[in-house]
């Protein structure tokens, strides 16, 4: 608490609200982390042995092939990162970071490593207000400012050590060898490409060879080679993380980061060499007759997944359809209050001294769950009072994460529910060692203080952003693992992975049928229905029980497997590219 304290006596810079920074950036609250490109029908896959389900069948594939050899969950994480790295860039990548969950599953046990981005030793409250006034938070996401010290290998090697089958300069070898070739474009990336929404494409010298090559966008089909990953990759797998956090490559992402000739950061090699990933306890709670378990703080997940859960399981969901008018309306009430309770009270609460547990206090999480009703008067919802002596502002970071989600089962039963970002599409648009920086520093709220209080989420130096990824591991009564399931999708992420929960444990679905369902999202401003599904004939009966509704692209990313009667069920987005492979 005297951390915090110390904290709370920070000299107040200008009260920022984000809404004044981007209110002209089009209505960005409608617009998608990346871009929606289409949906493809996709069936599940169900073996008996192992499963992969990741965002690009690159990255599936270099996974399977690393669970053939006897490797682990996590060797597999490895190489499926190391593959994303290369042929899903806009998404997630080395230069970012991660939360990771890992069951071991002879020991019934769940580990989960904090592999988030942490701000450098040299930042402030102010970094993204010039001359007293709020940067655009198009102008903050570009550039050095933006790059918090990348987490996900660290976190990775941390996981590595504790539950690695193979040598750790094993798993980067189809990586290094599809960088040496070169990978097949996909319709995705082109797409992404061709919006030339990111400026730093276009500004920064490397990025702007690498994905305009000759000034023009690659194109789907294209064979694109990356050499420079795979030098780095090659280093980081001989030498470990440490090539990355102490090496030449440290040098270089420092001298990226801080001669950026868009907003210059303030990184540091110190900050890169002292960077520490952290094992941290899960969060998990009873669902009926289930055990649901996720990251704590800074990550969203554990808390408001199992928020959204517990505001609905005295509802019985069962008795209503998954797209009828009563569940929507009960599951977007329980999502606000969990949303209404994320703005205020979810940061990096080690930073200020605090904990999580509050959050998911039985007691509390019955308090809350009793404001979820049928009655027909939808309302904001306001923060509860699990910390009833402290008073904090609420936030206002707005949260693009341009991410990938990892489920994988091994041989053993042994599995990971990994999501790793890079946060906005092509992150900071800055690219060194062949992969891109991160652009984590605006998931912390631009405001530091509002309205005379302390906003727990403020820019603090060596601390951690809050953010949306929420890696989740089901276990059934027995606490034998039943589900893993995460996504992408910025902060409609908690939305996305508790809404593929309840089409799962509640309506009986098979994993993929949950995935491919239409999406319902809530984040306590208003009801949003996935356009061109049958939700949007929902939009009247929900307005008359006092929703504001919107129909539009919810462009998620579930990847999940499904453990029932002893075969593994995987599921893929159909929104995305991602597939589910196994043996």
């Amino acid at each position: 608490m005297k951390r915090m304290l110390s904290v709370l006596l920070i000299a107040m810079a200008p009260v920022i609200t984000i809404h004044q920074a981007i209110a002209q950036q089009n209505s960005l609250e409608d617009r998608e982390p990346e871009a929606a490109t289409g949906v493809s029908l996709k069936q599940a896959v169900t073996t008996n042995e192992f499963m992969v389900s990741a965002a690009n069948p690159y990255a599936s594939w270099a996974g399977k092939n690393v669970l053939e050899k006897g490797g682990s969950a996590i060797d597999a994480a490895v190489a499926v990162q190391a593959m994303l790295t290369l042929v899903e860039p806009q998404s997630s990548g080395i230069g970012g970071g991660a939360f990771i969950l890992y069951w071991d599953n002879k020991r019934k046990r769940l580990s989960t490593y904090d592999g988030r981005e942490v701000a450098g030793a040299a930042v402030t409250p102010d970094l993204f207000v010039i001359d007293g006034k709020p940067m655009s938070w198009r102008d903050a996401v570009v550039g050095g400012k933006s790059v918090g010290v990348p987490g996900v290998l660290r976190a990775l090697e941390m996981a590595h050590k504790a539950h690695g089958n193979l040598n750790w300069d094993a798993l980067f070898d189809d990586a290094i060898k599809q960088s040496n070739d070169g990978f097949k474009v996909s319709p995705r990336l082109e797409r992404l490409l061709s919006l030339d929404y990111h400026p730093g494409l276009n500004t920064f010298s490397k990025s702007k060879a690498y994905f305009k090559p000759q000034g023009q966008a690659l194109t789907a089909g294209t064979i694109k080679k990356n050499p420079e990953l795979a030098a780095s990759l090659i280093k980081i797998a001989s030498e470990g993380a440490d090539y990355f956090y102490e090496g030449k490559l440290a040098k270089q992402i420092v001298e990226t980061v801080n001669g950026a000739q868009i907003n210059p950061g303030l990184l540091s090699t110190s900050d890169l060499s002292g960077y520490k990933a952290l094992k941290r306890s899960p969060i998990c709670g009873r669902y009926n007759s289930y055990t649901v378990c996720g990251m704590a703080p800074p990550s969203s997940g554990g808390v408001s997944v199992l928020q959204i859960l517990k505001g609905l399981e005295k509802h019985n969901i069962k008795k209503y359809g998954p797209q009828s008018a009563e569940f929507i309306h009960l599951f977007t009430q329980s999502s606000a209050l969990a949303f209404a309770d994320r703005e205020e009270y979810i940061a990096d609460l080690d930073f200020v001294g605090m904990s999580a547990v509050p959050l998911v206090n039985p007691r509390y999480l019955s308090e809350r769950a009793s404001q979820v009703k049928l009655s027909n008067d939808w309302r904001k919802a306001s923060a509860g009072k699990p910390y009833p002596t402290l008073a904090f502002a609420k936030d206002d970071a707005y949260e693009l994460n341009s991410t990938s989600h990892i489920s994988i089962v091994d041989k053993e039963g042994n599995a990971v529910s990994m999501t790793t970002s890079i946060e906005f599409m092509f992150g900071s648009g800055l690219m060194v060692g062949g992969f891109l920086l991160n652009n984590q520093m605006t998931d912390f709220s631009i405001s530091p203080t509002r309205d005379g209080k302390q906003v727990l989420n403020a820019v603090a130096a060596n601390k951690r952003p809050r953010s949306a990824m929420s890696p989740t591991i089901v276990l059934d009564k027995d606490r034998n693992l039943h589900l893993v399931v995460g996504s992408p999708g910025g902060s409609r992420i908690i939305n996305y992975v508790a809404q593929t929960i309840v089409n799962v444990l509640d309506f009986g679905m098979d994993v993929q049928s949950a995935i491919s369902a239409p999406r319902i999202s809530n984040r306590n401003v208003y009801t949003a229905l996935e356009k061109g599904t049958p939700l949007a004939e929902q939009k009247a009966s929900l307005e008359a029980l006092g929703h504001t509704v919107k129909v539009v692209d919810l462009n998620s990313g579930i990847h999940a497997i499904h453990v029932k009667d002893n075969k593994l069920m995987g599921g893929a987005d159909p929104r995305r590219e991602g597939v589910a492979i196994g043996q």
